[in-house]
């Protein structure tokens, strides 16, 4: 039933706070967006670097490379399982990134968490925000989840002003929570309930932005 249901999904929001204009659409990942893909990875290594899950996370552990037509498959598989939400991040037409939803959990937790990362080309354009804030949304109203989190790097200036645009609750320090970058690294978990945005996160943020 949810391999049917809730995959493939793509969402769109016109952007109309501040220049340039445009929209913002999360959309599945495709197996023609390898070159558009990899050029934008590569062109924010730097960017990015500090940043980044460490594979593997074991010293010796064998690391599997996948193929890009097999990393698609793979996001899309869990989609359709109903485990993830793996979105690209498109602006204005053009790959800017991607979110995750991830981990998610029914039953009496009702829960998930959300990741991303986006091109140092639109960072600062609230253009992250607004695709977070559309994923909750969804999750929220579509999925009927109740708490989500995002986990942030205390050195994150970037992300940490996704959180504050957004009014997530800052529930503190999570030690040694993720393997970054080749060593433990601890996080900052951000939250929101359902009940906290009755009128939707998207309409929240436009509200903030526009103030």
């Amino acid at each position: 039933m949810l391999r049917s249901r809730y995959w493939p999904v793509t969402l769109r929001e016109e952007v109309h706070h501040q220049p340039p204009w445009g929209a913002v659409t999360l959309r599945p990942l495709k197996r023609r967006d390898d070159k558009e893909w990899r050029a934008v990875r590569a062109a924010n290594v730097g960017w990015l670097g500090p940043w980044e899950a460490s594979s593997p996370v074991i010293p010796g552990e064998p690391s599997r490379r996948l193929t890009f037509a097999q990393y698609v498959r793979s996001l899309d598989e869990a989609a359709k399982d109903g485990d993830s939400l793996p979105w690209v991040i498109d602006y204005n037409g053009q790959i800017s990134g991607q979110l995750s939803v991830m981990g998610i959990t029914l039953g009496s937790l009702r829960g998930a968490s959300i990741g991303y990362w986006v091109s140092q080309e639109v960072a600062g354009r609230s253009i992250t925000p607004l695709a977070v804030a559309m994923a909750v949304d969804y999750c929220f109203f579509e999925r009927h989840l109740h708490r989500i989190e995002v986990n942030i790097r205390p050195e994150n200036t970037a992300s940490l002003r996704v959180a504050q645009k957004l009014g997530l609750r800052d529930e503190g320090i999570r030690e040694r929570f993720l393997h970054i970058n080749g060593r433990w690294a601890d996080h900052r978990t951000f939250a929101l309930t359902s009940e906290e945005v009755p009128q939707g996160l998207v309409h929240r943020l436009s509200e903030t932005l526009t103030s």
